[in-house]
Protein backbone atom coordinates (compact mmCIF):
# COMPACT_ATOMS: atom_id res chain seq x y z
CA UNK A 1 0.00 0.00 0.00
CA UNK A 2 1.61 3.40 -0.86
CA UNK A 3 2.66 5.73 2.14
CA UNK A 4 0.72 8.36 2.69
CA UNK A 5 2.32 11.53 4.62
CA UNK A 6 -0.95 13.16 4.99
CA UNK A 7 -2.06 10.96 7.63
CA UNK A 8 1.52 11.19 9.43
CA UNK A 9 3.05 14.47 9.43
CA UNK A 10 1.53 16.54 11.88
CA UNK A 11 1.56 20.03 9.18
CA UNK A 12 -1.51 18.16 7.51
CA UNK A 13 -3.77 17.98 10.29
CA UNK A 14 -5.96 20.52 11.21
CA UNK A 15 -9.36 20.81 12.71
CA UNK A 16 -12.16 23.02 11.97
CA UNK A 17 -13.11 26.38 13.72
CA UNK A 18 -9.88 26.11 15.70
CA UNK A 19 -6.62 28.15 15.33
CA UNK A 20 -3.68 25.87 15.89
CA UNK A 21 0.25 26.87 16.87
CA UNK A 22 2.81 24.41 15.28
CA UNK A 23 6.29 24.42 13.59
CA UNK A 24 6.61 23.05 10.25
CA UNK A 25 9.43 21.45 8.89
CA UNK A 26 11.13 21.69 6.01
CA UNK A 27 9.97 20.15 3.17
CA UNK A 28 10.06 19.30 -0.34
CA UNK A 29 8.04 20.49 -3.09
CA UNK A 30 7.35 20.62 -7.10
CA UNK A 31 7.06 24.73 -7.11
CA UNK A 32 5.48 27.04 -10.42
CA UNK A 33 5.09 30.43 -9.62
CA UNK A 34 2.02 32.52 -11.47
CA UNK A 35 -0.62 35.72 -11.20
CA UNK A 36 -3.82 36.09 -12.10
CA UNK A 37 -7.89 34.81 -10.93
CA UNK A 38 -7.06 31.18 -10.50
CA UNK A 39 -10.86 30.90 -11.88
CA UNK A 40 -9.70 32.66 -14.99
CA UNK A 41 -5.94 32.78 -16.10
CA UNK A 42 -4.68 30.64 -17.85
CA UNK A 43 -1.57 30.93 -16.48
CA UNK A 44 -3.27 28.96 -13.49
CA UNK A 45 -4.10 25.96 -15.37
CA UNK A 46 -1.16 25.86 -17.07
CA UNK A 47 0.75 25.07 -13.81
CA UNK A 48 -1.67 22.71 -12.96
CA UNK A 49 -1.50 20.64 -15.67
CA UNK A 50 2.39 20.89 -15.58
CA UNK A 51 2.50 20.13 -11.98
CA UNK A 52 -0.16 16.65 -11.76
CA UNK A 53 2.39 14.72 -14.65
CA UNK A 54 5.30 15.58 -12.99
CA UNK A 55 4.36 14.38 -9.69
CA UNK A 56 2.92 11.28 -11.24
CA UNK A 57 5.82 10.62 -13.16
CA UNK A 58 8.06 11.09 -9.82
CA UNK A 59 5.97 8.26 -7.66
CA UNK A 60 5.88 5.72 -10.54
CA UNK A 61 10.25 6.33 -10.57
CA UNK A 62 10.08 6.24 -7.20
CA UNK A 63 8.22 3.20 -6.96
CA UNK A 64 10.21 1.31 -9.59
CA UNK A 65 13.93 2.19 -8.89
CA UNK A 66 13.44 2.71 -5.32
CA UNK A 67 11.17 0.68 -4.45
CA UNK A 68 9.08 3.36 -2.31
CA UNK A 69 5.59 4.30 -3.30
CA UNK A 70 3.75 7.09 -1.83
CA UNK A 71 0.22 8.59 -3.01
CA UNK A 72 0.65 11.79 -5.08
CA UNK A 73 -0.02 14.81 -2.34
CA UNK A 74 -2.25 17.43 -2.99
CA UNK A 75 -2.62 20.40 -4.91
CA UNK A 76 -1.05 23.30 -2.23
CA UNK A 77 -0.76 26.80 -3.25
CA UNK A 78 1.19 30.28 -1.73
CA UNK A 79 -0.96 33.53 -2.14
CA UNK A 80 0.51 37.57 -1.73
CA UNK A 81 -0.60 40.13 -2.79
CA UNK A 82 0.49 44.13 -2.75
CA UNK A 83 -2.60 44.88 -0.42
CA UNK A 84 -3.38 41.78 1.67
CA UNK A 85 -7.09 42.80 2.26
CA UNK A 86 -7.16 41.39 -1.42
CA UNK A 87 -7.57 38.26 0.57
CA UNK A 88 -9.86 39.33 3.39
CA UNK A 89 -12.25 42.10 2.63
CA UNK A 90 -12.37 43.14 -0.97
CA UNK A 91 -11.05 39.58 -2.64
CA UNK A 92 -9.81 41.03 -5.62
CA UNK A 93 -8.40 38.06 -7.04
CA UNK A 94 -6.82 39.79 -10.04
CA UNK A 95 -4.31 41.18 -7.85
CA UNK A 96 -3.31 37.62 -6.48
CA UNK A 97 -0.04 36.28 -6.95
CA UNK A 98 0.93 32.59 -6.25
CA UNK A 99 3.11 29.20 -6.76
CA UNK A 100 1.28 26.76 -6.63
CA UNK A 101 3.14 23.32 -4.86
CA UNK A 102 2.77 19.76 -4.71
CA UNK A 103 4.92 18.24 -1.92
CA UNK A 104 7.23 15.44 -2.79
CA UNK A 105 8.98 13.00 -0.69
CA UNK A 106 12.83 13.84 0.29
CA UNK A 107 14.06 10.68 -1.31
CA UNK A 108 13.35 12.23 -4.74
CA UNK A 109 17.06 13.80 -5.99
CA UNK A 110 17.23 16.32 -8.08
CA UNK A 111 18.24 13.85 -11.19
CA UNK A 112 15.06 12.26 -10.71
CA UNK A 113 13.36 15.37 -10.94
CA UNK A 114 14.93 16.31 -14.18
CA UNK A 115 14.16 12.69 -15.48
CA UNK A 116 10.72 12.72 -14.89
CA UNK A 117 9.86 16.43 -16.50
CA UNK A 118 11.84 14.91 -19.59
CA UNK A 119 9.71 11.97 -19.34
CA UNK A 120 6.41 14.03 -19.31
CA UNK A 121 7.56 16.31 -21.97
CA UNK A 122 8.50 13.48 -24.65
CA UNK A 123 4.86 12.07 -23.42
CA UNK A 124 3.24 15.36 -24.01
CA UNK A 125 5.24 15.86 -27.71
CA UNK A 126 4.38 12.58 -28.81
CA UNK A 127 0.68 13.26 -27.66
CA UNK A 128 1.20 17.09 -29.31
CA UNK A 129 -0.03 18.39 -26.03
CA UNK A 130 1.44 22.10 -25.24
CA UNK A 131 2.79 22.12 -21.99
CA UNK A 132 3.83 25.87 -21.47
CA UNK A 133 4.58 25.80 -17.66
CA UNK A 134 6.38 22.32 -17.96
CA UNK A 135 9.89 24.01 -18.13
CA UNK A 136 8.82 26.46 -14.98
CA UNK A 137 8.58 23.83 -12.66
CA UNK A 138 11.34 23.54 -10.12
CA UNK A 139 12.22 21.52 -7.02
CA UNK A 140 12.45 23.54 -3.92
CA UNK A 141 12.91 22.95 -0.09
CA UNK A 142 10.42 25.25 1.39
CA UNK A 143 10.79 26.20 5.67
CA UNK A 144 8.18 28.10 6.72
CA UNK A 145 8.66 27.12 10.61
CA UNK A 146 6.44 28.59 13.46
CA UNK A 147 2.54 28.44 12.00
CA UNK A 148 -0.84 28.85 12.59
CA UNK A 149 -3.45 26.66 10.58
CA UNK A 150 -7.18 25.85 10.91
CA UNK A 151 -9.11 23.77 8.77
CA UNK A 152 -11.74 25.51 6.72
CA UNK A 153 -14.60 23.81 5.19
CA UNK A 154 -16.60 25.41 2.40
CA UNK A 155 -16.45 27.46 -0.64
CA UNK A 156 -13.00 28.97 -1.03
CA UNK A 157 -14.55 32.50 -1.55
CA UNK A 158 -16.10 31.93 1.72
CA UNK A 159 -12.55 32.09 3.58
CA UNK A 160 -12.11 35.68 4.28
CA UNK A 161 -13.89 35.85 7.54
CA UNK A 162 -11.62 32.67 9.01
CA UNK A 163 -8.77 34.57 7.38
CA UNK A 164 -10.02 37.93 9.26
CA UNK A 165 -10.06 36.58 12.13
CA UNK A 166 -6.74 34.55 11.66
CA UNK A 167 -4.86 37.93 10.96
CA UNK A 168 -6.29 40.23 13.76
CA UNK A 169 -7.76 38.50 16.54
CA UNK A 170 -5.59 35.15 16.67
CA UNK A 171 -2.26 36.25 15.52
CA UNK A 172 -1.59 39.30 17.63
CA UNK A 173 -3.95 38.15 20.41
CA UNK A 174 -1.15 34.91 20.68
CA UNK A 175 2.07 38.00 20.48
CA UNK A 176 2.54 37.26 16.88
CA UNK A 177 3.02 38.61 13.71
CA UNK A 178 2.59 37.47 9.90
CA UNK A 179 5.89 36.78 8.08
CA UNK A 180 5.66 34.25 5.38
CA UNK A 181 2.86 33.75 2.61
CA UNK A 182 -0.51 32.57 3.06
CA UNK A 183 -0.50 29.56 2.49
CA UNK A 184 -3.55 26.98 1.46
CA UNK A 185 -3.53 23.04 1.23
CA UNK A 186 -6.65 21.59 -0.55
CA UNK A 187 -7.78 18.51 0.59
CA UNK A 188 -11.10 17.89 -1.41
CA UNK A 189 -11.10 17.38 -5.26
CA UNK A 190 -12.98 20.31 -6.76
CA UNK A 191 -13.89 18.37 -9.57
CA UNK A 192 -15.68 15.85 -7.16
CA UNK A 193 -16.73 17.76 -4.21
CA UNK A 194 -19.43 20.35 -3.87
CA UNK A 195 -18.22 23.98 -2.54
CA UNK A 196 -19.83 23.51 0.51
CA UNK A 197 -17.76 20.67 1.76
CA UNK A 198 -15.17 21.82 0.46
CA UNK A 199 -11.69 21.16 2.64
CA UNK A 200 -8.90 23.38 2.91
CA UNK A 201 -6.06 23.46 5.15
CA UNK A 202 -5.59 27.41 5.49
CA UNK A 203 -1.89 28.65 7.23
CA UNK A 204 -0.03 31.34 7.60
CA UNK A 205 4.04 31.18 8.83
CA UNK A 206 3.99 33.80 11.59
CA UNK A 207 7.20 35.08 14.37
CA UNK A 208 6.75 35.74 17.97
CA UNK A 209 6.24 39.28 18.27
CA UNK A 210 9.35 41.54 19.48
Amino acid sequence: MALDPKKTLDAYQAKHGEFRILDVPPMQYLMVDGAGDPNTAQAYQDAVSALFPIAYALKFASREQLGIDTVVMPLEGQWHAPDMESFTSRRDKSAWRWTLLIMVPDHIAPEMFDHAVDTVEAKLAKKKQPAPALRSVRLETLDEGLSVQTLHIGSYDDEAPVLDGLHHRFIPENGLSMTGLHHEIYLSDVRRVEPAKLRTILRQPVERAT
